[in-house]
């Protein structure tokens, strides 16, 4: 991949303008819609695959078929959107991911049901790395890390609705809520095909019929995404992972309460995580990545390191709280590092696809080994390893070179950022 020239728009300074292009609320809009209506169906999708006579554990298969699924495909959809370009890419994945939730809905045994959602992840990750192409490409240099606290924010919203209205749907049928997020995801293409078909932003930048490409080797050179894969690692065990397996259970086994105060626990770390991800992201445009992913990291790995160790439940709503406010000051930044280092002129599917796969990867270690930790030796001793895996992100991001720290790019800093000039954060 070729550097930025000093005159391309990659490069250049950021402009007084703050609007954004409306392509980017158009796939933020999206966001909400695909967050919204995963969370609709997660409350029937256990009972569902129950009602097929099936225990427990199978009725967990099903719903890690989705996240197998999409660790599996993800270097695939990576190769597909360096090959076809990020919009037929993200369409693709929506439709679907829209037809297989349908045909949940119709399932008449569990191993159609089996096969369905499995079909569901392949589409999930499809339009996930192409839509963090898409952000890219549409997104002035300047604003990447408001727009990356924008997009997280909205899912975020998204995820926290979901369950609620979902919970409601149940009551109408078990088949009731994939039916509707099947429609609600095909009327969200249909106004993304409406909207990006026609987009200049939404193009790359063709010279000689050519489309400058980054490969994994290639975003490997540069310090800031080894960094950035190994903090997202971190950030999927902890948040995505064990966060969502191993608190209800430190609720109800440990502090002895009852189950909805597992709940409260778990919304107050999305209550932190919305306060702070939008002005995160704006702030470490106009400051650099690295010091709000520092501090994020620290937050978050010092806040459930000791949150196994809450004597009652209002310190457990308290950590959860700041490591939520951690997480929300790391997502935005590190994404719009990655962002920096692909550049909005070159398609960067493997690159984008590997730095999912972190999260992917710890998100499913996570409960596992820390699940292992809690049953054989003690909650405070999970939640402390947790904690402490964030050292080494600390560490990586902490010895990133000074010319590679700066958030926006500047006239001739390559992927590595190995300008010597640059103006260090």
């Amino acid at each position: 991949m070729s550097e930025p020239t000093a005159n391309s728009p990659e490069t250049s300074a950021p402009t007084s303008s703050t609007r954004l292009p409306s392509e980017i609320w158009v796939l933020v809009s999206a966001a909400f819609v695909i967050a919204l209506g995963y969370g609709i169906v997660a409350p029937a999708l256990p009972q569902f695959a129950v009602s097929f006579g099936v225990g427990a554990f199978a009725a967990t298969v099903v719903i890690s078929s989705f996240a197998f699924m999409r660790l599996v495909f993800a270097p695939v959809s990576g190769s597909l959107v360096q090959r076809l370009g990020e919009r037929p890419v993200y369409l693709t994945g929506l439709l679907i991911v829209a037809v297989s939730t349908g045909a949940v809905a119709f399932s008449s045994g569990y191993w159609q049901l089996l096969v369905f959602r499995g079909l569901g992840g392949i589409g999930s990750t499809m339009f996930t790395v192409s839509a963090l192409g898409l952000l890219i490409r549409i997104t002035p240099a300047h604003m990447r890390g408001r727009v990356s606290g924008l997009y997280a924010t909205s899912f975020l919203f998204g995820s926290i609705g979901g369950p609620l209205v979902g919970a409601g749907l149940v009551g109408f049928g078990l088949r009731v809520p994939f039916l509707i997020y099947a429609v609600a995801l095909l009327v969200a293409a249909a106004v993304v095909y409406l909207r990006l078909k026609d987009s200049p932003l939404a193009e790359p930048d063709q010279q000689a019929g050519h489309v400058e490409s980054m490969t994994f080797r290639d975003a490997l050179r540069s310090p800031i995404y080894r960094a950035a894969l190994l903090s997202n690692f971190v950030n999927g065990w902890a948040v995505f992972g064990v966060r969502v397996a191993l608190v209800p259970l430190l609720v109800v086994q440990a502090l002895n309460a009852g189950e909805g105060y597992a709940g409260i626990a778990l919304t107050v770390f999305a209550i932190g995580n919305a306060l702070v991800q939008i002005q995160a992201g704006r702030l470490s445009d106009a400051h650099g990545r690295r010091p709000f992913v520092l501090i994020g990291l620290v937050v978050a790995g010092t806040s459930t390191a000791l949150l196994g160790f809450s004597p009652n439940l209002w310190v457990l709503f308290g950590l959860s709280a700041l490591a939520g406010v951690g997480s929300g000051f790391m997502n935005p930044s590190q994404q719009a590092a990655v962002a920096d280092v692909v550049g909005s002129k070159a398609r960067g599917g493997p690159v984008l696809a590997a730095f999912q796969m972190a999260s992917d990867v710890g998100s499913v270690l996570g409960p596992l080994v820390a699940g292992l930790l809690a049953e054989q030796v003690s909650y405070g001793v999970a939640f402390a390893i947790t904690g402490a895996l964030t050292v080494p992100a600390i560490v990586a991001w902490a010895m990133v070179p000074r010319s590679a720290r700066r958030g926006v790019p500047v006239a001739g800093e390559g992927a590595d950022g190995s300008e010597p000039e640059a103006r260090s954060r």
